[in-house]
């Protein structure tokens, strides 16, 4: 058994299989590659006996989502470090090498994320990652070569290693020490940002979130759900609320107001421009989070510290003001 494994949770997704396996078994030497399988119906399980036999498969009894998967297939591995990676995510040569010696030459580490690009446009990062994670001042999450819907070129620019606030679930690496210590993703939020959540509870206990870009991945995105699929506008507008209400240490109920008042603009928004299902989406996540209010009260008083700890990748600007009415679209100006 090697101590790193490169862990892809599974859904229906024969044909991401066919097309991005082939490049992680070619380069991932240093580790084993092993699936979950979140107990697809199509013809994954039989696609991987017949070309891949010697890959370890963990096999599910029914679809968990991305957190419950990895949390519970997790279980059966005891290699020291977990990458996990999605399933349309196509690596690049070496690309495990520069996370792993990052880890082991620094201290207090949480999470790693690579360069993540776009398979589609392999110039530009991808909305899900793309050079690391932060988040503004309203808690809207952005990225070094993303804001909002807006990517950049890569032409270096964010090129060296950097404390970041979250690191994205479509190539995360952590060690199984502290995954087990954090109590891995929440399976409330089933998926999407669950990844940030777990990077705030990290960051809470004093670990540090990386993007170290040595390392680069190019990543299909919306594999599972599309950008424009009204579930996915539900789980993040949802999922937004969860993690504000967890890990935010100040006044919860004038940031929440505040931060529901903006995806009120946001889901008339969605109806002026014709999609019905995102508006009602984002009614829905509302409902849904006040149903889950009493519960997530009782996690927020498990995942705020005792003493005030300061966060790293917080930009105290509006990333909304910034991008819709000074019409800052690059990172790099954002931050100045």
């Amino acid at each position: 058994m090697k101590e790193t494994a490169v862990v892809i949770l599974n859904f229906n997704g024969r044909k991401l299989l066919e097309t991005y396996l082939p490049s992680v078994v070619k380069y991932s030497h240093q580790a084993e590659v092993i699936i979950i399988d979140n107990a697809s119906t199509d013809e994954s399980i039989l696609y991987l006996k017949e070309f891949y036999p010697t890959l370890q498969i963990v096999s599910l009894d029914k679809n968990l989502g991305y957190a419950g998967g990895y949390n519970h297939g997790l279980k059966f591995l005891n290699n020291k470090n977990f990458l996990l990676l999605n399933s349309d995510v196509e690596v690049t040569e070496n690309w495990l090498g520069p996370i792993l010696e990052f880890h082991q030459s620094h201290e207090n580490v949480g999470c790693i994320q690579p360069k993540i690009l776009d398979w589609n446009d392999k110039s530009k990062f991808e909305y899900a990652g793309a050079a690391g994670g932060f988040m503004d001042k309203d808690l809207f999450a952005f990225c070094r070569g993303r804001m909002l819907s807006e990517l950049e070129v890569d032409s270096g620019q964010y090129d060296e290693p950097l404390e970041v606030f979250w690191a994205s679930g479509a190539s995360l690496f952590i060690s199984s020490a502290v995954f087990n210590d954090i109590g891995g993703f929440d399976e409330d939020f089933f998926a999407h940002m669950e990844e940030i959540d777990l990077c705030w509870r990290l960051q809470n206990k004093g670990y540090t979130n990386y993007c170290v870009p040595q390392s680069s991945v190019y990543h299909l995105g919306g594999g599972t759900l599309s950008q424009h699929n009204s579930h996915k506008t539900y789980l993040n507008f949802r999922n937004n609320l969860f993690i504000i209400t967890k890990n935010f240490r100040g006044l919860l109920f004038f940031k929440i107001s505040y931060r529901m008042s903006l995806d009120g603009i946001a889901a008339w928004r969605f109806l002026f421009r014709g999609e019905v299902n995102n508006f009602i989406a984002v009614a829905k996540a509302h409902f849904m989070y006040y149903w889950h209010l009493p519960a997530l009260l009782k996690k927020r008083k498990k995942c705020l510290p005792k003493e005030k700890v300061e966060i790293k990748g917080f930009v105290n600007k509006s990333l909304i003001y910034s991008f819709f009415i000074l019409k800052i679209k690059k990172y790099s100006q954002f931050i100045k």
